[in-house]
């Protein structure tokens, strides 16, 4: 008898997990998401496609089933590369995110998400990955051209013909989601289940309104640039790029490495070795604390990158880590608040200083 016969019982299959991978449901759907996924943006570029058969390769080994593309990631390189590497029977292993929205060629409907756009693009989308249905299709980035009407009936009619099996946004306001789920809701529609949105230990201000409602309304968050493009991995100081890398070889890494960053990261990478941690595995850990990641997307151009990655998946941090690390972080002004209601209002303020006297009960002093 094989070990699987060995787990059959009168109620179905005895669940194994050998990797010891964590699965979380996106959002208030059943759909289910590896904790640790893998973003797939170097994907038949930076990484060869040979290279990327490898990383998915150790990636499905580590019980990783998220793979995050886009049909704009190298214009459709990234996808084929993707698809390359699930053939011979491993796409049904695989949970497929890939988004729209981007411009992807040069024809007037080549961008955005109109009717026409949303369904071409998925067609396109599905012959580079070489796959019949799409896990996850997101929505890139706002059309404001098109209405989100238009938008919600295309995908709604992919999910009906099996094309698509969930929709998600991304980089949408609070405002621009809650509309679209309203929307789905009224006419009946396939809705929402995730957002995925720039958030790192570097930049937080998602915390102040899209995180809170996200938990309200049951949004699966995913975040893009969880190390902040290698600021947080670790791999580089603020004197000192390794040539050769993906970050020298940005032409963006200058954006990223402002005196505010890097102190704030030459902070927390000291914190880390304290506690024995590296600082990306501290730093995806972190994401995976907040109330609604499901699961993060970090980029892996080798093999050994995502064997550190779901390390991550072992960090605990103690309630003083957490304080300590708000302390490190939450360094800005909270501008957003007028000076008057800093006192007034002060649960509204997202300081170190006062998030810690709202933790330890400072009241409100507004009338309710």
């Amino acid at each position: 008898m094989t070990d699987a016969e060995k787990r059959i019982t009168a109620i179905g299959l005895t669940p194994e997990n050998r990797s010891g991978m964590q699965y979380r449901h996106v959002g208030r759907s059943g759909l289910v998401a590896s904790a640790i996924g893998v973003g797939c943006f170097p994907f038949g570029g930076f990484v060869s496609v040979p290279d990327t058969c490898k990383v998915v390769d150790q990636a499905l080994d580590l019980g990783i089933n998220y793979f995050d593309t886009a049909n704009s990631y190298g214009i459709g390189k990234s996808e084929e590369a993707l698809g390359a590497a699930l053939e011979g029977g491993k796409r049904q292993k695989a949970l497929v995110a890939t988004k729209f929205g981007n411009r992807w060629g040069d024809g007037p409907n080549d961008a955005g998400a109109s009717r026409m756009a949303v369904i071409n693009a998925c067609e396109a989308s599905l012959k580079r990955l070489k796959t019949d249905y799409i896990d996850l299709y997101q929505l890139h980035w706002p059309d404001h051209a098109t209405p989100i009407e238009e938008t919600l009936r295309a995908l709604d009619d992919l999910v009906r013909a099996g094309k698509v099996r969930y929709i998600g946004c991304s980089n949408m306001f609070a405002w621009e989601l809650l509309e679209a789920l309203h929307a789905s809701e009224k006419h009946g529609w396939g809705s929402f289940i995730s957002a995925q949105d720039h958030y790192s230990l570097l930049y937080r201000d998602i915390e102040k309104r899209f995180e809170p409602f996200c938990v309200k309304y049951g949004i699966g968050m995913t975040h893009y640039f969880p190390l902040a493009s290698g600021m947080l991995s670790g791999a580089y100081t603020r004197d000192s790029i390794t040539p050769g890398t993906r970050q020298a070889n940005n032409p963006n890494t200058a954006a990223w490495q402002s005196d505010r960053n890097w102190g704030v990261q030459e902070k927390l990478l000291a914190f880390a070795r304290e506690r024995g941690w590296t600082l990306p595995q501290m730093s995806l850990a972190w994401l995976l604390q907040r109330p609604a990641t499901f699961t993060v997307i970090a980029g892996a151009d080798r093999p050994e990158h995502l064997r550190e990655n779901v390390k991550a998946l072992d960090v605990r941090f103690t309630a003083e880590d957490l304080v300590a690390i708000d302390r490190i972080t939450l360094v800005d002004e909270d501008r957003s608040v007028a000076p008057p209601y800093r006192q007034l209002r002060p649960e509204k303020v997202h300081e170190f200083e006062t998030i810690q006297r709202v933790r330890a009960g400072a009241p409100s002093r507004a009338a309710h």
